[in-house]
């Protein structure tokens, strides 16, 4: 089975590479294909990146530390970027601020993963991008992973991620 690039998340807690492996390899029995740190126009990078047959994109921010999810102010900048927004944290982590329904707030959607797979806990909402959002995104996602595979196939080729 496909997984990740060993250069996923490689600044990142072993965890955190941890969680993005087991949510690509949800993501491939569901037909859907991530890439991983993925700079989105407004100058944020989604962690996880993913498109479906369907053309429908979904970004995955990875918590692993309460701290570092309390501390994320800027999770609602990838809601003009993506179709789904999910946060994917490992197992054992405390859920409860993800919480959300009872407080009437728009939720997103959560995943609960390890190195080796990873369960929707709540799905996430339907917010579909504008056509040409959609248009504009899924060719900067194809060209950002056609690059990516001609780096590995000639590792000598100049590092430019777009």
């Amino acid at each position: 089975m496909a997984s990740l690039p060993d250069s996923c998340l490689q600044d990142a807690p072993l965890i955190a590479q941890d969680v993005a492996r087991g949510v690509g390899r949800l993501f491939f029995r569901q037909d859907q294909f991530a890439i991983c740190e993925v700079p989105l126009p407004n100058g944020r990078r989604a962690d996880l990146m993913a498109i479906d047959g369907a053309g429908l994109i979904t970004i995955v921010e990875i918590k692993v530390s309460r701290a570092d999810l309390m501390g994320d102010g800027k999770w609602p900048d990838y809601l003009d970027y993506c179709d789904y927004f999910f946060w994917a944290v490992p197992a054992g982590f405390a859920l409860e601020p993800f919480a959300c329904a009872e407080k009437g707030e728009d939720c997103s959607g959560l995943i609960v993963a390890d190195r080796y797979d990873a369960e929707i806990v709540r799905h996430a909402p339907l917010r579909k991008l504008a056509a040409a959002r959609r248009k504009a995104e899924t060719l900067r996602f194809a060209r950002r992973a056609a690059r990516r595979l001609a780096g590995e196939m000639d590792p000598g080729l100049p590092a430019i991620d777009y």
